[in-house]
C-alpha cells in the first residue's frame, strides 16, 4: 500500500500544531505498519503551480491540438508540474493530509494541489446525467489545525476548508474522508499544547486500522 504524505504549512514543524500531530500520526503508522509504502510532498517546498493566465491558455491550446511540446517553455513547465502531483496522486492508495484552516479556508498551495487533481477525463468526466468521479478505491485522512474550535456548530459552518476538501474528492470518487481537527490552537496556553496535540494524534491513530484497511 502506497501512501501520500501532503503536508501545506510553511512554518516549520516545531511551530506548527498541525506538523506536529502528523508527524507523529506518520511515526505511529511506519511502527505499527511497516508495510505501508510513504512518500512525502510537501507543498511550500515543492513546485505547485496555480491557475493562471499560462496554464488556461495551454489547456484551450491542448484541446484544440496543439502538440505539448509546441506550448511556450513556461507553459510546458507548469503543465509537467501540474501532470506530476496528478501522477503520484493517482499513484497512492491512500493520502494523509495534514493543513492549517486560515481565514476559514486553506493555504493557496493546498488549493493549488487540489486544483491539479480535478482534471477532465483523468479524475472525472462528464455524462448527459452529469459528471463521475473515476477516482476508486482511496481514502483520505485529514488533519485540520485552527486557532478557534470549529468542528461542531454553530462555527462549523465556517470550515470551508474541511467542506471544499471533502466535497472536491467525493465529486473524484473518493467517498472515505475522515476529518480530525487539532483546534483552539489559539485558544490553548503554552502548558496545554502538547495535550492538545496529543489528543488529535489519537484520534488519528484510532481511525488508522479503518484508514489502512
Amino acid at each position: 500500500m502506497r501512501l501520500l504524505y501532503v503536508t501545506a504549512n510553511p512554518h516549520e514543524e516545531e511551530h506548527s500544531f498541525g506538523l506536529r500531530t502528523g508527524r507523529a500520526v506518520l511515526a505511529h503508522i511506519k511502527q505499527k505498519y511497516p508495510e505501508v509504502d510513504v512518500q512525502a510532498i510537501d507543498l511550500y517546498n515543492a513546485e505547485v503551480p496555480e491557475i493562471d493566465r499560462d496554464v488556461l491558455s495551454a489547456w484551450g491550446a491542448l484541446q484544440a491540438g496543439t502538440a505539448f511540446t509546441d506550448l511556450p517553455a513556461i507553459a510546458q513547465t507548469k503543465i509537467a508540474h501540474m501532470n506530476a502531483i496528478l501522477e503520484q496522486f493517482l499513484a497512492a492508495d491512500r493520502l494523509f493530509i495534514v493543513n492549517p484552516m486560515w481565514n476559514f479556508g486553506a493555504p493557496p498551495r493546498f488549493k493549488a494541489f487540489i486544483d491539479s487533481l480535478v482534471i477532465v477525463n483523468r479524475t472525472f468526466r462528464y455524462t448527459e446525467q452529469g459528471p463521475v468521479g473515476l477516482v476508486e478505491g482511496k481514502k483520505v485522512l485529514h488533519i485540520i489545525a485552527s486557532g478557534g474550535k470549529y468542528s461542531a456548530p454553530p462555527q462549523s459552518a465556517y470550515a470551508f476548508t474541511k467542506t471544499h476538501t471533502e466535497a472536491v474528492f467525493h465529486f473524484l470518487g473518493i467517498q472515505d474522508v475522515h476529518t480530525v481537527w487539532v483546534e483552539g490552537t489559539a485558544m490553548t496556553p503554552p502548558e496545554g499544547a502538547q495535550a492538545l496535540i496529543d489528543n488529535a494524534t489519537q484520534q488519528a491513530i484510532d481511525v488508522l486500522p479503518q484508514f489502512l484497511s
